[in-house]
């Protein structure tokens, strides 16, 4: 893991909500190709974390950030960046499925609709790529046209992030994914998730300790705005270097 590339780079982040700061210095390094995970009580800043690396908080009244957010070294922040390319390259998964009342077809390809490819046969072998990479294909091959709000929630997920895959992102963010799923569906999210690190970098936010225990590689323990401690997974839950992490991971706190 130490020879990995740092894919994020995020240095004393601050970030406002009017008068009220909800990232405080925040200091992280994310890598290539595995999985990170941001874990903590309600209210501590992860979402708004996660948020911050596709500048969707931007959407939000009032929000003012400082500090330095790089991703392949060039900076987020910078208010001259093309926010429909960074978040092409930094696609977002969100707490409940979200497929857009439209065909099974319809939804994956709708990224690429966007970006105008008219070519039909672009288009299939797109949908065929994207859903196959989420196993889904063979399911749904003869389902295309099928609306996508008739599948199950754990259907729904997949075909999120299938939509997602599509557009060809660099890194996926996760904000909860799995809050809505049953026991088995979790399951088999957090199996897609530990295939799709081979070619992607992903950035989890998760209530669920034991989750992040089993599918992060590296975790980051959050606590009132500030990120408390940063490290590899297994060292971070057996050995926490912060008593404030400690009493969170042993239930003493939270």
């Amino acid at each position: 893991m130490q020879n990995l590339k740092f894919k994020i780079k995020v240095e004393k982040l601050n970030l406002f909500y009017g008068d009220f700061q909800a990232l405080k210095d925040v200091s992280m390094e994310v890598k290539e190709n595995l999985i990170t995970a941001l874990i903590g009580p309600s209210g501590c800043g992860k979402s708004t974390l996660l948020r911050v690396l596709n500048r969707m908080n931007d959407l939000i009244e009032g929000v003012k950030t400082t500090g330095s957010v790089k991703i392949d070294d060039k900076e987020v922040l910078n208010h001259h960046n093309n926010l429909i390319d960074l978040r092409k390259k930094v696609g977002m998964v969100f707490q409940r499925p979200n497929p857009f009342p439209l065909s099974v077809f319809e939804n994956v390809a709708f990224g690429l609709r966007i970006r105008r490819e008219k070519s039909r046969g672009m288009l299939e072998a797109a949908v065929e790529r994207a859903l196959s990479a989420v196993l889904l294909f063979d399911d749904l091959k003869d389902k295309l046209k099928d609306n996508a709000l008739t599948l199950t929630l754990e259907q729904q997920q997949r075909l999120c992030i299938a939509r997602l895959l599509a557009v060809t992102p660099d890194i996926i963010l996760m904000d909860e994914p799995c809050s809505a799923l049953d026991p088995l569906s979790t399951m088999k999210i957090e199996e897609l998730m530990a295939e799709l690190k081979k070619q992607y970098t992903i950035v989890i936010v998760t209530h669920n300790m034991q989750q992040a225990a089993r599918v992060s590689d590296e975790c980051g323990y959050m606590l009132l705005g500030e990120l408390v401690e940063f490290g590899e997974t297994k060292q971070l839950f057996t050995s926490p270097k912060d008593k404030r992490t400690d009493d969170y991971i042993t239930g003493r706190f939270g």
